[in-house]
C-alpha cells in the first residue's frame, strides 16, 4: 500500500524526490524536479510540446496528457516520485479503481487499492462506479517507489 503523505508543505519544500502536481480538470501538470542541468531536455523527450519553466512556482509546466508517461519517466530516473492530485473522499472505491491501469486515482482509497485487481477484505460491489457531488476540493499526496505494478 503506497503511503499517504499528510504534510504537503514538507513535500513541496524538499528537493530530492520529484513531485508531479495535478490541478483542476484543464490545468497543466506542475513538475518539481531535483536540479539537473538536463531537466528541460529530459522532460521534452515525453512529447512534442516544450516544457515551460515557471520561476515563481519553481516548477515545470507540462501538458496534462503527459501524466502517465511522466510518472513512469520519473520512476525510471529517480526511483521515487510524489504524486499530488485531487481526491474525492466521498467517492467509494470500486471495481473501476481496482481494475484500472496507471496511477490516476481520485477515489477514497487514495491509490492504496488502485490497479490491485482484487483487494483483500470483504467487499460488496454495489455498482461498477459511484458518483456524488462534494463541495470542498481536497488533494492527496502519494509517494510512489520503483517500477513494480504493486505501487500503482
Amino acid at each position: 500500500m503506497p503511503p499517504v503523505i499528510r504534510d504537503l508543505d514538507s513535500v513541496l519544500r524538499q528537493t530530492r524526490i520529484p513531485a508531479v502536481i495535478r490541478g483542476g480538470p484543464v490545468a497543466p501538470l506542475l513538475v518539481r524536479l531535483p536540479f539537473r542541468s538536463d531537466n528541460r531536455s529530459w522532460l521534452s523527450a515525453l512529447g512534442r510540446k516544450r516544457p515551460l519553466w515557471l520561476a515563481a512556482e519553481t516548477a515545470w509546466s507540462v501538458p496534462k496528457s503527459w501524466f502517465e508517461p511522466l510518472i513512469q519517466h520519473c520512476l525510471a530516473r529517480f526511483s521515487k516520485c510524489y504524486v499530488i492530485q485531487p481526491t474525492n473522499r466521498a467517492e467509494t472505491c470500486a471495481p473501476a479503481c481496482w481494475n484500472a491501469r496507471g496511477v490516476h486515482c481520485e477515489c477514497s482509497c487514495l491509490g492504496a487499492r488502485h490497479g490491485s485487481g482484487d483487494p483483500e477484505g470483504r467487499w460488496h460491489i454495489v455498482r461498477e462506479t459511484y458518483a456524488v457531488r462534494i463541495g470542498r476540493r481536497e488533494f492527496s499526496c502519494r509517494l510512489l517507489a520503483g517500477l513494480g505494478r504493486q505501487q500503482f
